[in-house]
C-alpha cells in the first residue's frame, strides 16, 4: 500500500494516466494528476473524482519547464513533497518519415521524452534528499518494434526507455527505482484515434480496425487501463524497491 506517498501522475485526465490515477489513490496514495486542460473543471471532473479530496488537479504543460515548476511547487504547497512519479502523458502523429513535418517532429519529442525529463528534473533531489523514490515512464512496445508510420513516436519512446535506465542508475544509491512499462495497443482515445486514421485508409470500419489489432497478439484482446494502473501501483511499492532499470513489456504476446 501506498500512504504517505505524493505521487505526480501527468497527462492523467484520460485513458491510462486517469486509471493509474485512480489506482494510486485506492492504495493509499495523495495524488497530483497534470495536464494541459487541467485547470478546465468540465475537463478534470473524472480526474477530480479519482483521486478525491486528498489529491489535486491542476494545468500542467509538460513542454515548458516553467509550467513543470510551477506545477510541482503546488504540489508541495498542497498535499507534499512529490516522492512518486508516473509520466503518462503522450502524443503522436501518422506520418511517413517525409511527411514529419519540424513541428509534428518536435511536439512528439518533446511531450514524450522531454517532458518526463523535465518532471524527473524537477523532483528527484527531493527523492535523493529522503532517500525513497518510485519512477514510472509509460513508454511502448513501439521503443523496441518500429511502425513505418511513427517515426517520431518510435524514437521518442526507445529514448525514453534508454533515459529510464540511466535515471535508474543515478537513483540507486538514494533509494530511487525507475522502470519503464511499455504497452502494447491499450483501450484508450489514443488506440481509438489511431484505428480511425487506419480504417479510413484501409476501407475498414473503426471496430474492424481495432478488432484486427486484438487478433495481432496471441490472446487476441486489447490490454485494458486497469491492467498497467495495477502494475505501476506495484512498481511504486516498497515490494518493488529491487526493481529497476526495466523496461517491463505489457504486450498480451505480440512483438507491437
Amino acid at each position: 500500500m501506498l500512504e504517505n506517498k505524493i505521487a505526480i501522475v501527468t497527462g492523467g485526465l484520460q485513458g491510462m494516466g486517469l486509471s493509474i490515477a485512480e489506482e494510486l489513490t485506492r492504495q493509499g496514495a495523495k495524488v497530483a494528476v497534470g495536464s494541459r486542460q487541467g485547470d478546465n473543471q468540465h475537463a478534470s471532473k473524472a480526474a477530480l473524482k479519482a483521486v478525491g479530496d486528498n489529491g489535486m488537479v491542476a494545468a500542467l504543460n509538460v513542454q515548458s519547464s516553467e509550467s513543470v515548476e510551477e506545477f510541482v511547487q503546488k504540489v508541495r504547497d498542497t498535499i507534499g513533497t512529490p516522492n512518486i512519479i508516473v509520466n503518462a502523458a503522450g502524443v503522436s502523429v501518422h506520418q511517413t518519415i517525409s511527411g514529419h513535418s519540424d513541428s509534428d517532429w518536435e511536439s512528439v519529442i518533446d511531450t514524450n521524452l522531454s517532458g518526463p525529463f523535465r518532471v524527473i528534473r524537477a523532483c528527484i533531489d527531493d527523492m535523493k534528499k529522503n532517500k525513497w523514490g518510485r519512477i514510472v515512464n509509460i513508454a511502448s512496445t513501439a521503443a523496441r518494434t518500429a511502425a513505418e508510420t511513427h517515426a517520431a513516436y518510435c524514437a521518442s519512446k526507445a529514448g525514453l526507455v534508454g533515459m529510464t535506465k540511466a535515471i535508474a542508475i543515478e537513483g540507486g544509491p538514494f533509494g530511487i527505482t525507475c522502470i519503464a512499462i511499455s504497452p502494447s495497443w491499450v483501450e484508450t482515445d489514443m488506440l481509438r484515434g489511431s484505428a480511425q486514421i487506419q480504417a479510413q485508409k484501409a476501407g475498414r470500419t473503426i471496430e474492424e480496425e481495432i478488432s484486427l489489432m486484438a487478433k495481432s497478439n496471441p490472446q487476441n484482446r486489447i490490454i485494458q487501463s486497469s491492467e498497467i494502473a495495477a502494475l505501476t501501483a506495484f512498481c511504486c511499492s516498497n515490494a518493488a524497491a529491487g526493481l529497476t532499470m526495466e523496461d517491463i513489456q505489457v504486450n498480451a504476446g505480440a512483438l507491437w
